[in-house]
Parts: structure tokens; sequence; C-alpha cells
């Protein structure tokens, strides 16, 4: 069974290791893999040491060993101006792809955006996501 939590400190190494996984997944030409997984890493430090209003980073595990993880942003929206959650970074473990993490993650930030009362939660991804 996958459970979902807040991340904790400790969390931090796991997720930096886990956030590089993302350039893999076929990145813009423009972009090299090493450029979208360190532009992530700043992300995720920046919360670290100090979480932007709003914003989460939740971890998702199986008998204590995590799986993924996910950084939930608030975001306003370019064109009606409507404030809304966002998925910033989705990432899994290779072992735990196909599992649910990805899956229960996704879950959690559903109801994440709903007791915040956003309307919307948006996503980006590569085409070989």
């Amino acid at each position: 069974m996958t459970d979902v939590r807040p991340a904790r400190p400790e969390d931090l190494a796991f997720v930096l290791e886990t956030v590089m996984r993302l350039g893999a997944f076929g990145p813009p030409p423009w972009r090299t893999a090493e450029e979208i997984g360190e532009a992530d890493a700043r992300v995720v430090r920046a919360f670290f040491e100090k979480p932007p209003e709003g914003a989460s980073l939740l971890v998702a595990e199986a008998e204590g060993a995590p799986l993924g993880f996910i950084y939930l942003e608030v975001l306003r929206d370019y064109f009606v101006g409507e404030v809304h959650g966002h998925v910033g970074i989705l990432a899994v473990t290779e072992a735990a792809e196909g599992k649910g993490a990805g899956g229960a993650l996704m879950r959690e930030a559903e109801m994440w955006a709903r007791k915040r009362g956003y309307r919307r939660l948006t996503l980006n991804v590569f085409d070989g996501n």
C-alpha cells in the first residue's frame, strides 16, 4: 500500500536524486536533460530552505521506503487571472513506475487543490512522458 505524507527535511537527498530522472523523458530540443534536472533541483532546494506561500511537497512511500514525490504550487492563470493549483514536479523512482505511486500522489494533489477551493489543478509534461 502506498502512503503519502508531507516531506520532511530528511527527504531532501531522496527528492534531489529522484528529480534528476525527469530529463530522461525527452526534454525539448532547446534544453538538455541536465538543465531540466538542475532547474527542478533548484526549486526543490528552495522549498526545503523556505517553502513558498501555499506550496506543498508530498512524498509517497510504502513500508517506509520512498517511492516518489510531488511538488504543488499556487499559480495565477495568465489569461483569466484565476488562482489555481499546479503540479510543478512529479517524479517516482524507476522501481516504483507502474505500481501506483504516481496515482497516489495525484489523488493527494487533487485533495490539496479542493481543500484550498481551487477549481483547477494544472500539469505540464514532456511528450515522451
